[in-house]
């Protein structure tokens, strides 16, 4: 399951939780919250990964047209070497060994911009998500803050308006006057 599932799971458990009575407060099960919150942590290192392999992928691209450049120029010298016999052959493959040479470096440099691209708009998607996360995690502490809050003025609630005890008689209890 991948983390958007993950913290909408969350987001479901929230909203399901029973209602505190007379209260917006809500009661969430703390330990099914930390484990979620656990699962959600493991799987950073899975996106993580995700990243370093789209940068490997583009070393390897990138390297892929270095060869392939290098393969071009290789052929370009050879070509040039079978042709330096005649001076008007030898002129006409140095300009096109110059051709290649710059049509190799400018198809190399294309191939780099479209992988730096794609690595980029890869790894904005990944801030994207991470910011994205970042945010809904603070919500969600937030929400439960709110929630231990209003526990606590709900308990105190309670505790301010418990019957006084009397410890040699017990609690002392108010019965309604019965109508004649």
């Amino acid at each position: 399951m991948d983390l958007a599932a993950r913290i909408q799971q969350l987001e479901d458990l929230i909203r399901e939780a029973k209602s505190m009575p007379l209260s917006s407060s809500a009661l969430v099960n703390r330990e099914e919250v930390l484990a979620m919150l656990e699962e959600m942590k493991q799987v950073f290192p899975e996106e993580i990964k995700q990243a370093r392999w789209v940068v490997k992928d583009r070393e390897e691209l990138l390297a892929k047209a270095r060869r392939d450049a290098e393969a071009i120029v290789e052929e370009a010298r050879r070509e040039q070497l079978r042709m330096a016999q005649r001076e008007e052959v030898v002129q006409r493959a140095l300009a096109e060994a110059e051709r290649i040479r710059n049509e190799a470096a400018e198809e190399a440099r294309r191939m780099k911009l479209e992988a730096e691209d794609y690595i980029d708009a890869k790894l904005a998607q990944f801030e994207a998500a991470l910011a994205r996360i970042t945010e809904e995690l603070l919500a969600t502490n937030e929400q439960v803050t709110r929630t231990i809050d209003q526990v606590r003025a709900g308990r105190e609630k309670l505790r301010a308006s418990a019957p006084a005890v009397n410890p040699e008689i017990g609690p002392e209890v108010a019965f309604p006057e019965e109508e004649s």
